[in-house]
């Protein structure tokens, strides 16, 4: 096999575990499913990820480029660029909502560092970027505090809101019908009020 048929495979065993973890969810991503699903032996998978774990991380970090993209488009799209830190916060953090929601599956599996192996495969650079950014964004926005600390307790909290938000328990104790005041009001608690204009 050359090296870009070998290349091809190894992208065609995270493609369909792509599409496994999205129409089925992290618990589906099993080697033998996603060899058979990509027309390959069992065995097969290994030749490319010595474990299953550094199979999962390859997965992972597609879905972490997938958020990373969306998350710059919506910093982007505001103000071009011109936007406050606060409203690009809040635009990086509803666009994670947005994704939390859309992809259950791969959020779940982006996140599950105990089962990821985030030193390898390069998924660390895929998924600190990320959080890099929060941080830098939370510091612009509150020069006043730790940002890394400000920008993990947000994150938890957006966490949080996501997980609550798709087992339907937010609807019924905030009796909300949208996640966007929810999210208003995490965003205050962690930066503060929004100024008046």
């Amino acid at each position: 096999m050359s090296d870009s048929e070998a290349a091809g495979l190894r992208d065609r065993l995270v493609d369909v575990g792509v599409e496994l973890v999205a129409s089925e969810g992290a618990q589906a991503l099993t080697l033998r499913e996603i060899a058979r699903r990509a027309g390959v032996s069992h065995g097969a998978p290994r030749r490319y990820f010595p474990t299953h774990l550094e199979l999962l991380s390859a997965i992972a970090r597609r879905g972490f480029a997938d958020l990373g993209e969306r998350a710059a488009g919506a910093i982007g799209a505001i103000g071009d660029g011109t936007a406050s830190p606060r409203a690009q916060v809040s635009a990086l953090s509803r666009t994670y909502l947005e994704f939390a929601l859309d992809n259950p599956g791969m959020y779940e599996l982006m996140f599950r560092h105990d089962l990821l192996e985030s030193g390898h495969l390069g998924l660390r650079e895929t998924s600190l970027p990320l959080f890099g950014a929060l941080v830098d964004l939370v510091g612009r926005a509150r020069p006043d505090v730790d940002a890394r600390h400000v920008a993990g307790a947000l994150w938890a909290n957006l966490h949080g809101l996501a997980q609550l938000w798709r087992w339907g328990s937010l609807q019924l104790a905030a009796g909300a019908d949208d996640f966007v005041p929810l999210l208003r009001s995490a965003l205050d608690a962690h930066l503060g009020p929004e100024a008046a204009l």
